[in-house]
């Protein structure tokens, strides 16, 4: 079989420039989700097959890139179903792994638990702008806290990490699938049809009101859920207090603590913001994944035409491993699709102190390389990154590739 130069489809090779903003980024994710108390910990590439196949990740379940069983356990003639051949596969996200982690783990851990995880992830996905089958994702969770102080630090780790990015003006949409739920039963919807429903939901902005109700009705949902379904978002339109207006419409539908609770989230975190966004009530944001039991978030930039972060309450996922479940809330970092925007923009990793080039002339004696790189270690004690290299024979097109990659000073030393 021929040999090929080409990365696998949806995957790409990651050169210098790239990397060097990405380094910068992680460093960035990492002093700022330190500072507000949350533990890095990695969890492995690949996850038991049931794990990744239990009804928890909506639609990746689709793409999970499956691996085959290994030595005798692999008995492809004979096999009759999947599960014959496959025993686990790549992670397609990281709240999966850390489920499974915090279910292995919890009696070491403390209550609440903080967690960071960055890593790559696997998808079997159409490539597109931002998107690819393999990238890194970035997550933060809050595990065993009931109350919206989760949501509060989540929101607030996250905005303030990207105003340290540069970025401003974004917005912050935030629904709860508890107010979904209560919408629609409070419609005339039945149970058993929610997930239709908010699927249909979920193209608002794309069809607008009029479009979401003619779906509806050609669904075959009856006139009259529809029309009052409708008419909640017109009424939440035009009185203006969005929160205001299902605390009286949804009386008696909702548990009590549910708008309040949201109010205190969107009153504190925009009291606590570092940069600037809008943070809002979004009726119609509904999120696919099911695992989702209460608040849900995204982020939403101009800049990509779409959400660059998104995340929600998962109270019920543990419970899946320990047969009790656990409180847990977390937000999603779009890493790959923060870096195209950076890369985009032409962003310039800050230089944090002086990079100097060493260019040594070809065939240097002994001695004359012993003092390059005496006086290179003398200069990376004090603190500058020193490069050292084989001066070419087009000296002024190296000078000019290594001013690029950020080499502001230059030595060049000759054989005698």
């Amino acid at each position: 079989m021929a040999m090929t130069k080409k990365p696998v489809t949806g995957m790409k090779d990651i050169l210098p420039a790239e990397m060097q903003v990405r380094d910068y980024v992680i460093n960035q994710i990492q002093e700022t989700y330190k500072s507000f108390g949350f533990s890095h910990i990695e969890t492995p590439c690949m996850e038991n097959i049931g794990n990744l196949s239990s009804k928890q990740g909506g639609e990746n379940e689709k793409l999970i890139f499956k691996v085959l069983k290994r030595g005798e356990k692999l008995h492809i003639p004979e096999a009759q179903t999947e599960e014959d051949v496959v025993d686990c596969g790549m992670r397609y996200d990281l709240t999966v792994p850390l489920s499974r982690y915090y279910a292995n783990n919890s009696a070491s851990l403390p209550a609440p638990f903080k967690a960071l995880q960055m890593g790559n992830v696997w998808r079997a996905d159409r490539p597109q702008r931002g998107r690819f089958r393999q990238f890194m994702q970035c997550d933060i969770d809050i595990l065993g806290d009931p109350t919206c102080l989760a949501e509060i630090e989540l929101m607030s780790a996250t905005t303030t990490l990207l105003g340290k990015l540069g970025f401003a003006g974004f917005k912050v949409c935030f629904n709860d699938r508890r107010v979904l739920k209560a919408m629609a039963a409070y419609s005339g919807f039945e149970e058993k049809d929610y997930d239709q429903v908010f699927i249909i939901l979920d193209k608002m902005d794309k069809i607008g009101m009029g479009g979401v109700e003619a779906e509806l009705l050609e669904n075959g949902f009856a006139k009259d859920a529809v029309d009052r379904y409708m008419g909640l978002f017109a009424a939440m339109e035009e009185g203006g207090d969005s929160l205001g207006c299902l605390s009286e419409k949804l009386s008696g539908v909702i548990a009590d603590d549910v708008i309040p609770g949201m109010q205190t989230i969107i009153e504190s975190v925009k009291a606590a913001a570092s940069c600037e966004f809008a943070l809002v009530f979004d009726p119609t944001l509904v999120r696919g994944m099911s695992y989702y039991t209460g608040s849900i978030f995204e982020i939403k930039m101009e800049e990509l035409g779409g959400s660059v972060a998104g995340g929600g309450r998962y109270d019920e996922m543990i419970g899946k491993f320990t047969g009790m479940n656990t409180p847990a809330c977390g937000f999603s970092i779009g890493f790959e699709r923060i870096i195209t925007i950076l890369m985009e923009k032409g962003f310039q990793v800050p230089q944090a102190g002086a990079k100097k080039a060493y260019l040594i002339e070809k065939n240097m004696p002994v001695e004359g390389m012993v003092k390059a790189l005496a006086e290179a270690k003398k200069e990376r004690e004090a603190g500058v990154q020193v490069l050292v290299a084989t001066m070419n024979k087009n000296k002024k097109f190296q000078k000019e590739q290594l001013t690029k990659e950020g080499y502001g000073e230059f030595k060049e030393f000759y054989r005698k």
